[in-house]
C-alpha cells in the first residue's frame, strides 16, 4: 500500500517510491529502502517535506527503536498528555460558567497528539496507562481522544478525518460538568433516578459542542454517538444498527475500554485482557460492532506498550516494544521481584529469545507500586 510519510515519520527500513512534497527541486535516482538516518538527514537538507512509501516493502528494522528514542518519544507524549489535561480543565470550567468553548487550544493540542501518534502510536498509548485517581474526568476525555486517534490510524483513515475524530472525542464528555458531583463520583450503583440524570450529560455535551464556533459536523457526530448501542438501547437518541456511523461505533468502544481500564478514587481499573473480554461480551449482547472490537483489540495489542506483566520467573516487567509477528512475546524490561518484594536491576528481555514467558497482565496497585514512578524510572532513563 502506497502511503505518504512526513520526513519526521520516516524510518530506516521504509521503501521510498517518490518525493511527495518539497520546497526544493530534489529528485530520487531510483525507488529504494532507507538504509540509514544519514539518508533521512540528506532528504531534510534537500528541503524534502514528505515522501511516498510502499508499506508492503517496509523492512522490520523500521519498527526498531533505541531506548533513547523511546524515552524521547515518551517524554514528548507526557508533555502532550499533561497539556491536554490542562486544556480540559479550562474547558470544563468555562462550560460550567456558560462560556462558549474556545476551540483553538483543542485544535492545537489534538494536532500535536495526532502527529505524535502517526509518528509513534505506542508513546501516547503508554501515557494512558498512567492515571491520577482523582483526575478521572479530565484524563478520561484525553484518553478516549488518544484511543480513537490510535484506532483510526490503525484503520488507515486520513489524517484530516482522524483529527476531526480526535477533537470530537476530546469534547465528548464536556457535558458531565453539569452533573452533580454526588452522582458523577458515586462509588456504588446509581439508582434509576440518578442514572436518568447521569444520562443527560450526553445532551449537555451535544448542546455545548453545537454552540462551539468552528466545530465540524464529524466532530459533533462522533461525540453525540458515544453512548448509542447497536440494539437501539443506548442514549440520548436510541439510534440503532446501520444508523450508527462507523465513527460512532468506534468511539463507543474507546469510551467503554477506557472506563474499564482506568483507575478511579473508588475502584481499580481492570487489566487490558479483562477489558477486552468485557468488550467481546458486549458484542454478544449487540451493544458493540463485532468487527471493530476485533480490530480495536488487534490495534491496542495483547500486551500494550507501557502495560505491566508478570513473568514465569516471578519478575514484573513493563512492555517496551510490541512484537507484530508474535504478539504474546513482546520486548519487556524487568524491574521488580514478586518473590522478594523489591526492585531489581533492570533487564531488557526479548521474550522470543528466552525461556521466560508472560503469565498474566497485572496492575501496579496489586503490588503497592506507583505506575507513574515506574514509567519515569524505566522509560525516561534512556
Amino acid at each position: 500500500m502506497i502511503v505518504e510519510k512526513q520526513l519526521t515519520e520516516l524510518n530506516v527500513g521504509h521503501y521510498v517510491t517518490e518525493i511527495a512534497k518539497q520546497n526544493g527541486t530534489f529528485s530520487l535516482s531510483a525507488p529504494g529502502h532507507i538504509k540509514s538516518t544519514k539518508v533521512i538527514n540528506h532528504l531534510k537538507n534537500k528541503k524534502v517535506i514528505s515522501v511516498f512509501i510502499d508499506d508492503s516493502k517496509t523492512l522490520i528494522q523500521a519498527n526498531k527503536k533505541s531506548k533513547a528514542e523511546i524515552a524521547a518519544e515518551v517524554k514528548v507524549a507526557k508533555e502532550i498528555f499533561n497539556e491536554s489535561k490542562n486544556i480540559q480543565k479550562n474547558l470544563f470550567s468555562n462550560a460550567l460558567s456558560g462560556a462558549t468553548v474556545d476551540l483553538k487550544p483543542v485544535i492545537e493540542v489534538t494536532n500535536k497528539a495526532v502527529d505524535a501518534i502517526f509518528n509513534s502510536p505506542d508513546s501516547l498509548a503508554c501515557m494512558v496507562n498512567i492515571r491520577e485517581k482523582d483526575e478521572y474526568l479530565l484524563e478520561h476525555s484525553v484518553a478516549v481522544s488518544v484511543y480513537i486517534t490510535i484506532f483510526a490510524h490503525h484503520l488507515k483513515m486520513s489524517k484530516k478525518v482522524v483529527h476531526h475524530l480526535s477533537i470530537g472525542a476530546f469534547l465528548h464528555d464536556i457535558g458531565k460538568i453539569k452533573i452533580p458531583d454526588k452522582i458523577l463520583n458515586k462509588p456504588g450503583k446509581l439508582t434509576d433516578e440518578e442514572f436518568t440524570i447521569m444520562k443527560t450529560h450526553a445532551n449537555h455535551s451535544i448542546s455545548i459542542i453545537k454552540k462551539t464556533p468552528g466545530i465540524s459536523k464529524l466532530s459533533l457526530e462522533v461525540a453525540a454517538l458515544h453512548h448509542e448501542k447497536l440494539n437501539g438501547e443506548g442514549y440520548p437518541f436510541n439510534v440503532a444498527g446501520k444508523d450508527i456511523h462507523k465513527y460512532g461505533r468506534m468511539i463507543a468502544i474507546c469510551d467503554i475500554f477506557d472506563a474499564l481500564t482506568a483507575n478511579r478514587c473508588y475502584k481499580e481499573g481492570f487489566t487490558h485482557n479483562k477489558a477486552f473480554s468485557i468488550l467481546q461480551e458486549l458484542v454478544k449482547s449487540n451493544h458493540l460492532d463485532a468487527k471493530l472490537v476485533d480490530k480495536f483489540i488487534q490495534c491496542i495489542g495483547v500486551f500494550p506498550i507501557g502495560s505491566l506483566v508478570q513473568l514465569e520467573s516471578k519478575k514484573l516487567a513493563i512492555v517496551e516494544q510490541r512484537n507484530e509477528k508474535d504478539p504474546a512475546n513482546p520486548k519487556v524490561r524487568s524491574f521488580y521481584s514478586v518473590k522478594l518484594n523489591q526492585y531489581l536491576n533492570t533487564q531488557d528481555i526479548d521474550l522470543t529469545e528466552t525461556d521466560d514467558r508472560i503469565v498474566k497482565g497485572v496492575r501496579a496497585e496489586e503490588f503497592d507500586l506507583d505506575m507513574d514512578t515506574i514509567v519515569e524510572m524505566l522509560l525516561m532513563e534512556g
